[in-house]
């Protein structure tokens, strides 16, 4: 049985973003996974949960595009970032519902690409016990 992934992209629109989507989207292709992508960032895994499948090989045209296709949010139940430095604790109920969310479209994992906001997320959902792997979306030296 082949394992199915989710990948969201969370917080404020960058470039670079879409070709980061194909190539998790190509790994998990080699890997003979199932990638999907989680449309208008975590708010995605909820109800109405809001997919796409996401195929590599018809990805390849995504490469010069700005931007995600995946679409983001920063505001709503999912703000998590409250000054710099600082984040607040998202709610449990919102824990697990994203993991019903990620049980009812049957994800392994979910992979995360945003800065400080959505990583922050991230590390909350990996503590609640959510399989989950975050990219940064900027890069400091």
């Amino acid at each position: 049985m082949s394992k199915r992934i989710g990948v969201v992209t969370g917080g404020g629109d960058c470039p670079g973003l879409n070709a980061v989507i194909r190539a998790v989207a190509k790994a998990s292709a080699n890997r003979d996974w199932e990638c999907v992508g989680v449309l208008g960032g975590y708010e995605g895994l909820l109800e109405p949960r809001r997919t796409i499948p996401l195929d590599y090989q018809i990805l390849s045209g995504i490469l010069p595009r700005g931007g995600t296709i995946l679409g983001t949010a920063n505001r709503g139940r999912f703000s998590a970032k409250i000054g710099h430095g600082e984040s607040r604790a998202l709610p449990k109920e919102l824990l697990e519902e994203v993991k019903a969310g990620m049980d009812a479209l049957g994800l392994f994992a979910l992979v995360s690409i945003g800065g400080d906001g959505s990583l922050s997320i991230a590390q909350q959902l990996f503590e609640h016990g959510i399989q989950i792997v975050g990219v940064p979306k900027n890069h400091r030296q």
